[in-house]
């Protein structure tokens, strides 16, 4: 190929994994000696991409088979209906999709977007791959002999220039984006703390299990101003798990529907903060105020070509220094990816340190790098810990340490629970707080919990509002469903139950006299003990009182024999089946995304197969597994898992 050689990867991503994935690949085109450009899918206008040589996609998939918020507007621009065939002829691309063989719609977002690209005349140049988070091996598993093998199809299908090689490994990348001095004769500054507007005193006595007043100032993209009102933890103290019950409260009015989310972006702990200044030696640049700048940034660039900032909105955080960016940007406690291994390796002369870093990337050992990763939860500053030679320079902050990200939280409030008394919008989450013993026998906390346990009720949050993948209608609301929801898995449940009992109220009030029309509910509740984790209960008795709402519990731990919510249906087949089969009945599934989804539609294929206590009209297996993927593209069975 003669002329630029130029590679756009472009991702969709929820939680950060494809966008890891399309750094990865971004850096695999780099080494290529492809001009390339990373970027968020929202980002671009499709009428561009067929001035890039080729152009790669990574995209997870979210609720009911949806493509991500960074996504959907990209998405929606490829649905217009005056667009011809050939609107991305000369488009050559490939794609990688990111998803969860729990969810009934595995993938379906990357799936989606592949075959709308070539029906609007783009050309797959290479097979697209797909990751799976149940992979034993995680996304690795799947993307790293995909990766091996595009870049061996690229470089075999577009030779390099002849005297021209591949960028070595062990060679580093310059990064796109630096940190500098504003000022190089600025005054070290410490950010002030802002007072206490409550009484200490009191705080201490009423909330003994948060003790830090926070007011987070920084300017998330598309946030919010949440004030903490509660922080209560709703299981005893002898309880294994700690699990919060939090109330938010932001001063606009805000319309919000059961399944949707508050992402919170958490803070690293000061503690941290001052143990990786201390390891890397930047204890003199730590209270300096920096800026963020284009590596090249005094070269003349066309808008194109200029890199993504790795961070929205930065540049709008007055006096930010390196310990500020430290404390509230960067994940410095995140179990790291390959490619970190690959980044700090430049950071040390000490070849044993050097060698044992690059065997981390290399393919072969993967099971060695998710043994010493994943398996214990090893975080990126215990990595540093114990490779103590490594001396990341203070410039390259941004390009070492991956981004700190919201973590999503389904909102538990619904119909009157929806608004404060002057008249603004109030969330409710119900958070299990991480914290467990892993493989080497070392405590784990997770970031974003950690940062919230310690949280005082009166502290502000800015929060991220997002739209779920629930997408109740109101005629499911009125209709007959059933609801499961193990441990936390209630929260998006809970929000439903209290939007059907704003519909009966109103109702009422519309037609006094008249019983509403509404068909009964069945909540399917799993826990360890209901003593200690059956949450909600006391509201499930107000609630009956208003919807038909009939509570099946499953506590595993209560008796001898373990008990769970697969277990219950099939306990109760015959209801079940005459709740959705003869009253055409919906079902959510809320909860942990590992085997209970898997095992809740098993049993609900029995279920079907062995029909209702009247006639015994039962399905054949064939039948029954029909039956609920019929289910599925009606919107009649949706999954919110995580």
């Amino acid at each position: 190929m003669s002329g630029r050689r130029s590679a756009l990867v472009l991702y969709g991503s929820e939680t950060g994994n494809a966008q890891d994935v399309a750094e990865e690949v971004g850096a695999v085109a780099e080494r290529l000696h492809y001009s390339t450009q990373v970027s968020e899918l929202n980002h671009v206008k499709p009428e561009s991409l067929k001035s890039y040589t080729i152009v790669v996609f990574a995209v997870s998939t979210t609720g009911q088979g949806d493509l991500p918020a960074n996504a959907r507007t990209f998405w929606r621009s490829l649905l217009l209906k005056k667009l011809p065939p050939t609107f991305l002829s000369g488009v050559r691309f490939t794609w990688f999709g990111l998803g969860d063989s729990s969810y009934p719609k595995f993938n379906w977002a990357a799936r989606k977007l592949y075959k709308r690209l070539l029906q609007l005349g783009s050309e797959e140049i290479y097979p697209g791959g797909e990751a799976d988070h149940q992979h034993p091996e995680g996304l690795e598993g799947t993307f790293i002999p995909w990766l091996t093998a595009f870049r061996k199809d690229l470089l075999d299908k577009n030779p390099l220039p002849e005297g021209q090689e591949p960028i070595p490994d062990d060679v580093q990348l310059p990064p796109k984006w630096v940190l500098q001095l504003q000022d190089q004769n600025a005054a070290p500054t410490v950010e002030a703390s802002v007072p206490p507007t409550v009484d200490e005193e009191t705080l201490s006595k009423d909330f003994p299990d948060s003790y830090r007043l926070d007011h987070d100032i920084r300017p998330l993209h598309d946030s919010l101003t949440a004030t903490l009102t509660q922080n209560k933890r709703v299981t005893p103290q002898t309880h294994f798990q700690d699990v919060r019950h939090l109330t938010l409260a932001v001063s606009e009015s805000l319309s919000y529907f059961p399944g949707d989310v508050i992402a919170i972006t958490p803070k690293n702990t000061a503690e941290d903060v001052q143990s990786l200044i201390d390891m890397m030696g930047w204890q003199e640049q730590a209270d300096q105020i920096v800026s963020l700048v284009p590596r090249n940034s005094t070269a003349t660039h066309q808008s194109e070509d200029q890199p993504t900032p790795p961070i929205h909105n930065l540049s709008s955080h007055s006096n930010l220094t390196l310990r500020s960016l430290l404390t509230n940007y960067l994940d410095i406690r995140a179990i790291p990816r390959r490619s970190f291994f690959s980044s700090i390796a430049h950071y040390t002369t000490y070849e044993m340190h050097k060698e044992r870093l690059l065997e981390f990337t290399n393919p072969e050992f993967l099971d060695e790098f998710w043994d010493y990763t994943t398996r214990p939860r090893r975080s990126i500053l215990e990595i540093l810990h114990e490779f103590d030679t490594v001396k990341i320079p203070w410039q390259h902050a941004t390009t070492a340490f991956p981004i700190v990200r919201g973590r999503q939280f389904s909102i538990a409030s619904g119909g009157e629970l929806k608004r404060t008394p002057s008249g603004g919008a109030r969330f409710d989450l119900l958070i299990a707080i991480v914290k467990y013993r892993t493989v080497i026998k070392k405590i784990r906390e997770g970031v974003c919990t950690k940062y919230i346990s310690n949280l005082r009720p009166g502290s502000t949050l800015r929060v991220q509002f997002q739209r779920g993948g629930l997408n109740s209608s109101v005629a499911q609301l009125v209709g007959p469903t059933l609801l499961i929801g193990p441990g936390t898995g209630v929260a998006p449940l809970r929000s439903m139950l209290w939007e059907k009992a704003a519909i009966v109220k109103s109702y009422r009030e519309e037609n006094p006299g008249i019983d509403p029309p509404i068909e009964p509910t069945i909540l399917l509740y799993g826990g360890r003990n209901r003593e200690s984790d059956f949450f909600f209960e006391d509201e499930y008795n107000t609630l009956s009182e208003l919807i038909k709402l009939r509570v099946l519990t499953a506590f595993s731990r209560d008796q001898k024999n373990k008990v769970y919510v697969q277990d219950v249906i099939s306990q109760h087949s015959a209801t079940v089946f005459n709740l959705l089969h003869d009253k055409g009945g919906a079902v959510f599934v809320c909860g942990s995304s590992g085997r209970m989804p898997q095992a809740v539609r098993e049993a609900l294929t029995e279920v079907f197969q062995g029909g209702n206590d009247v006639d015994n009209f039962g399905f054949t297996r064939r039948e029954a597994e029909d039956y609920l993927v019929g289910m599925e593209k009606t919107g009649r069975y949706k999954q919110e898992t995580w």
